[in-house]
């Protein structure tokens, strides 16, 4: 998978897992998990979408791309 590829799909999978955990939408005072995310994702079976090649490495643009859909990029 390219990165190309996996960011449509992480940021699309960040809100069913928002909509399936019954967290608010943001912006919200809710502090979303991206840990939770990624532990999410390997159990429905998507933990190749956080299989790219990065210069900064897979997770971190998997969570920049997360805190931009959960509105929480103060954070970074």
């Amino acid at each position: 998978m390219t990165k190309k590829e996996a960011e449509p799909a992480i940021r699309h999978l960040v809100h069913e897992w928002r909509a399936e955990r019954g967290l608010p939408l943001p912006p919200s005072d809710h502090h979303y998990s991206f840990s939770d995310f990624k532990t999410w994702l390997d159990s429905k079976s998507h933990g190749n979408y956080l299989k790219f090649r990065s210069t900064m490495g897979a997770d971190y643009d998997a969570e920049m791309w997360f805190d931009q859909e959960m509105k929480q990029t103060w954070r970074n």
